[in-house]
């Protein structure tokens, strides 16, 4: 794996686990030498995973709209900070530059971000590995909404094991390494969407 996407929050939250979170999951891309793909922000966990990663020696890509970019949250001291039109733009761009996708502890725009790459990957427009980093906890809840939406039956036990659910970064990166995408059938092709 040469990069991973890493969706997470423009804020710190409430716990100073969830910033440990980020700088964890930086030090294990570094001995693992493996690129960060993120947002391109300053601020939050965006900016503390982005700075350890750079402080480790390590390469950093940052996609933001022009439209962040005026508002000056972007990160100024990246190995590569692309400006893109629009936020759909940067999503694509940073699936493609990516090998792998983790979500950190964030909001909606993180949570929207993971999920349209892991049904992306459930389609089979790819098969890259899907992951959330469980620091403190914080996906519990949405661990078991999934677990319900398969007892529900709207989503098959073979698409729910397709995001994996790790506490530790060095444990998720090493099922990332053993990751075997299921077989799915295409409804669509990606250039459908």
């Amino acid at each position: 794996m040469k990069n991973i996407c890493v969706y997470c929050g423009s804020n710190s939250g409430r716990r100073p686990e969830y910033v440990a979170a980020a700088r964890f999951l930086a030090e294990e891309l570094l001995l693992r030498e493996i690129g960060l793909v993120y947002g391109g922000a300053h601020v939050g966990i965006m900016g503390e995973i982005a700075n350890t990663v750079l402080k480790g020696g390590g390469e950093v890509i940052g996609i933001m709209p022009q439209a962040l970019v005026d508002r000056e949250v972007s990160h100024t001291g990246l190995t590569e900070l692309i400006i893109v039109n629009s936020m759909h733009e940067r999503k694509a761009m940073m699936a493609d530059l990516s090998h792998g996708f983790i979500a950190l502890p964030g909001g909606l725009g993180t949570v929207e971000e993971l999920f349209e790459v892991l049904t992306w990957a459930q389609l089979g427009f790819h098969k890259k590995p899907c992951g959330l980093l469980n620091a403190s906890g914080y996906y519990d809840h949405l661990s078991s909404f999934l677990d319900h939406t398969v007892e529900e039956g709207f989503v098959k036990d073979v698409h729910r094991s397709m995001l994996i659910v790790e506490k530790n970064p060095a444990t998720l990166l090493d099922r990332f390494t053993t990751y075997e995408p299921p077989l799915v059938n295409k409804w669509i092709g990606r250039e459908n969407t």
